[in-house]
């Protein structure tokens, strides 16, 4: 029995302009571009990373707190 507490927000932090913006996530896949509101650069997952959340965010994606790698790639 699985009872994860998913966190379905997560603060981006725009590694260019520092910008930060609290979003939510989709609960059921990996967003791979986000669009920074404060330069607009087009963030895309560092190597590794499945998505931009587990890369920028102060929380991971989804799948990820699930502890499910596969769902995500």
């Amino acid at each position: 029995m699985s009872d994860v507490q998913i966190k379905p927000q997560s603060t981006l932090t725009c590694p260019q302009c520092g910008h930060q913006a609290t979003e939510t996530m989709p609960t059921d896949a990996c967003q791979y571009f986000y669009d920074c509101r404060g330069c607009g650069a087009v963030l895309k997952p560092k190597p590794g990373d499945c998505c931009v959340y587990c890369s920028y965010g102060d929380v991971p994606c989804p799948p990820i707190q699930k502890n499910c790698s596969a769902c995500c790639g």
